[in-house]
């Protein structure tokens, strides 16, 4: 069941303009696969897993600050936001495991939160909120259970910023792409930061000696965080072997859930409309050449060594990273012959 309003409004010969909209969306009996016990002889089933609202706003704004008969400026702004919530599950069920994953952590429909909430351990916190380190090895303390909430794969907004430029017959446009909040578990810093494998866990710690060398040597790292009473802590964790406080087995999974946030220049296009006298005499009408670039650089994100949009999967299985590679940057171009 969907409404849906907008407004749509353009100015000035059309140079300003913008489009509203507004849409509420609730989606009921939503068949999805939950996970059972293996005692009943299976390990799946397909459950109708009761309602979701999904409701948002989708703007887009153009307008162009410069126009003469040769040159134009024109600039394009989308932003959209969404809000999910389940309202309700199957068989007075609160919580329906979407997926389980390697780590710990799993993907979830909980009722009252956002769909897709990523959950797995968390730290334990002092009445001050500071990270309780335990006083006797170093290292962090961590909830018994793994199903604790540590946010969703679903980003408060989106929007983007595109830029024209045409003069004559040459034009040139770059495109600018921004999420806000996310969230995202990496599989590759669980156990990456549990081998030494990043840069950050060689060099030397706060009295000047090597991390990786023994406590007795003057090695180990103090972790930030407190002890319980939530006095800074003191006592210095073993860095010198493998599964240290910063990876798995001893931090909780809350410690490798990131922001997906980012800011990327998404797209540059440069296109080229040859001059129409040079056809006068043969049969092509219109001869165009653009040379374009996509994902050239991320300007800014909270995701360490990866790229905040690489997943695992897609569907439920979003808000994971295992594996991830390295993102790619892609040239082409087209040529458009018209006759």
């Amino acid at each position: 069941n969907e409404m849906e309003v907008g407004l749509e409004m353009a100015f000035l010969q059309n140079r300003v303009g913008f489009d509203l909209s507004y849409y509420y969306k609730t989606s009921e009996d939503l068949i999805t696969p939950a996970s059972i016990t293996a005692a009943t002889g299976y390990t799946r089933q397909w459950l109708n897993a009761g309602e979701i609202e999904n409701k948002g706003v989708e703007l887009s704004l153009y307008g162009s600050p410069v126009k003469t008969q040769d040159f134009e400026w024109r600039v394009d702004v989308n932003w959209g936001q969404k809000k999910s919530e389940v309202l309700s599950l199957p068989d007075g069920l609160d919580n329906l495991q979407l997926t389980s994953l390697q780590g710990g952590v799993s993907i979830n429909a909980t009722i009252g939160q956002p769909y897709g909430m990523i959950q797995g351990s968390d730290y334990v916190y002092a009445d001050n909120g500071g990270k309780i380190v335990n006083q006797d090895t170093g290292y962090y303390e961590k909830t018994a259970s793994t199903s604790e909430n540590l946010g969703s794969f679903q980003a408060d907004w989106k929007g983007g910023i595109n830029n024209s430029l045409k003069y004559k017959n040459l034009s040139f446009s770059f495109l600018i792409d921004v999420q806000k909040g996310g969230n995202v578990f990496s599989l590759d810093t669980w156990y990456g930061y549990a081998t030494g494998l990043y840069d950050f866990q060689a060099g030397t710690n706060d009295l000047g000696n090597e991390k990786r060398a023994s406590l007795d040597d003057g090695g180990g790292v103090i972790l930030p965080g407190v002890a319980p009473d939530g006095s800074a802590n003191e006592v210095r964790s073993r860095y010198d072997y493998y599964a240290n406080g910063n990876g798995y087995v001893r931090a909780p999974n809350a410690a490798h859930v990131y922001d997906a946030s980012y800011v990327k220049l998404r797209e540059v296009s440069l296109a080229y409309v040859f001059p129409s006298h040079l056809f006068e005499d043969s049969f092509i009408q219109a001869l165009t050449f653009t040379a374009t670039g996509r994902n050239l650089w991320i300007i800014d994100s909270n995701m360490p060594y990866s790229d905040p949009e690489a997943g695992l999967s897609s569907g439920n299985v979003q808000g994971y990273q295992s594996g991830a590679y390295p993102s790619t940057k892609d040239f082409g171009f087209n040529v458009k012959l018209e006759f």
